[in-house]
């Protein structure tokens, strides 16, 4: 891989996961609320959806107990939404169950998931800092193993019964989260790929329920290396990651979430990057690549499900995304999906780190899965012309894979807004910022103390906030 870093910026004043946490409840509490059994509830009128929540994830935390936007408040906040609006009545709900160890080992090297599987344990207590000191920006404590295991066997199970008919539709709330995870090691907050786990269970495990292609469409505003790394060659996986890129240097840098990394061998062209050269991008520059990149493409390709890698930090206020996307955005996204698979999906959480609009965004897809409210595709904006020249120059790059995208688009439709609110970052710039991050010499940058104030780079206006100086610099793979 190309070295990993992480592009600072401004942290809106806005309510981070990194937050003073409101009140928790109990696990026995929040499962009462949801439902008149342990284990699940069938909704037996509409379609049915399942949700997996499992409290024990929440133990995955910071050692000594350090502020992280990555902490258990997260999915603690998009349950109290889903059940405050009794959600989790209308939903099968399930609790996880680890995934074993077979299934993970069949996407990570067995070094890694043994790695996991015992770092958790009193043997490891003198030495896990050290350890998750090695990998880029990731902490563990005696819970992570478990959580681990546990969020990638909810998303498995949940892909499952979706593939299999049981339910027609998932959101699995769990972390860690998993797209940045790579075959040989952790990162980015991930431990393991969940998704990418769920995804090859179904190809190679689960022949019998005849799912012979997946589209795997990341939302998550950081590029998903782990799952295009996966499926590199593989033609049976089409890996879609709509992410700022910021000319390389935001998180995880480089190339690798470039629009010229399609795939090889066997899986050229199942592999399409749309990177977005800054950020502020909304619900009309999502909207536009839908419709003119993935829903055709995805059209084309005819997949027998789609799994998301759901990550909310590209929405309005996120500390570390810097986009705006609003729920009713997330809808509009997801409802166009479902149509091109008659609504077989299953959605993982990946990032998200303000509690506001990560809860809000979540419940707003939910609610479109058991198509409650018909959703209005209209959206007032126009998308930034630097928007439709990322459009067309994904485009041209996947024609000769996809003639669907062949066609010239007309001109009056590459109408669009000017820069964004702030100064855009120039190429040069951007080699500037990243060449000061590697000059840090790979240390995961954080705070001085909580509370402390934003350390402030003078290159490209970029600031390393409090909240999103938990991200590191890479490492240097391929």
């Amino acid at each position: 891989m190309v070295s990993k870093a992480f592009n600072f910026q401004r942290t809106p004043a806005s309510e981070s996961s990194s937050s003073p946490s409101p009140p928790r409840c109990p696990l026995s509490s929040l499962l009462s609320m949801a439902a008149p059994t342990p284990d699940a509830v069938e909704h037996r009128r509409g379609p049915r959806v399942g949700l997996a929540y499992d409290e024990r994830m929440c133990r995955h935390a910071t050692p000594d107990g350090e502020d992280h936007p990555e902490n258990p408040e997260r999915i603690r906040a998009i349950w109290r939404e889903l059940v405050s609006v009794g959600v989790t009545q209308r939903c099968t709900v399930l609790s996880a169950k680890e995934a074993e160890d077979k299934y993970v080992a069949a996407v990570h090297t067995r070094k890694h998931v043994e790695l996991i599987r015992n770092v958790s344990s009193k043997q490891f207590d003198s030495r896990r800092k050290r350890i998750a000191k090695r990998f880029n920006s990731i902490y563990l404590n005696e819970a992570s193993s478990e959580s681990a295991f546990l969020a990638a066997g909810a998303v498995l199970e949940l892909t499952e019964k979706v593939a299999n008919g049981e339910l027609d539709s998932g959101v699995a709330i769990v972390r860690p989260p998993g797209h940045h995870a790579e075959p040989d090691e952790a990162m980015g907050f991930c431990l393991f790929n969940n998704v990418a786990i769920a995804a090859n269970f179904l190809l190679n495990e689960r022949t019998d329920l005849g799912i012979k292609k997946i589209l795997i469409v990341d939302w998550d505003v950081h590029h998903g290396n782990g799952t295009q790394k996966i499926f590199w060659n593989d033609p049976r996986v089409l890996f879609f990651s709509v992410h700022r890129h910021d000319f390389g240097c935001f998180y995880p840098a480089g190339d690798d979430g470039s629009h010229s990394m399609t795939g090889e061998g066997l899986g050229a062209g199942y592999n399409i990057n749309v990177p977005w050269d800054h950020g502020f991008c909304g619900d009309a520059d999502y909207l536009a690549v839908w419709d003119h990149i993935l829903i055709p493409v995805a059209s084309s390709f005819k997949p027998d499900i789609i799994l998301i890698s759901g990550g909310f930090d590209a929405a309005i206020d996120d500390p570390l995304g810097g986009c705006r996307i609003t729920p009713h955005g997330y809808t509009v996204m997801m409802k166009k999906l479902m149509i091109s698979v008659q609504g077989k999906i299953m959605m993982a959480l990946e990032g998200g780190y303000n509690l506001n609009s990560l809860s809000k965004s979540v419940l707003a897809c939910v609610q479109v899965l058991l198509e409650e409210d018909p959703i209005t595709n209209s959206v007032k904006e126009q998308p930034y012309k630097s928007t439709w020249h990322v459009i067309l120059k994904v485009r041209r790059e996947l024609s000769e894979f996809w003639p669907v995208l062949a066609a010239d688009l007309p001109e009056r439709m590459l109408i669009g807004k000017g820069k964004p609110p702030t100064i855009e970052r120039s190429f040069e710039n951007g080699l500037a910022l990243l060449g000061e991050l590697h000059s840090l010499g790979g240390r995961l940058l954080r705070p001085r103390e909580p509370g402390a104030s934003p350390l402030v780079s003078s290159v490209g206006g970029g600031t390393i906030s409090g909240a999103s100086a938990w991200l590191g610099v890479g490492k240097g793979h391929r």
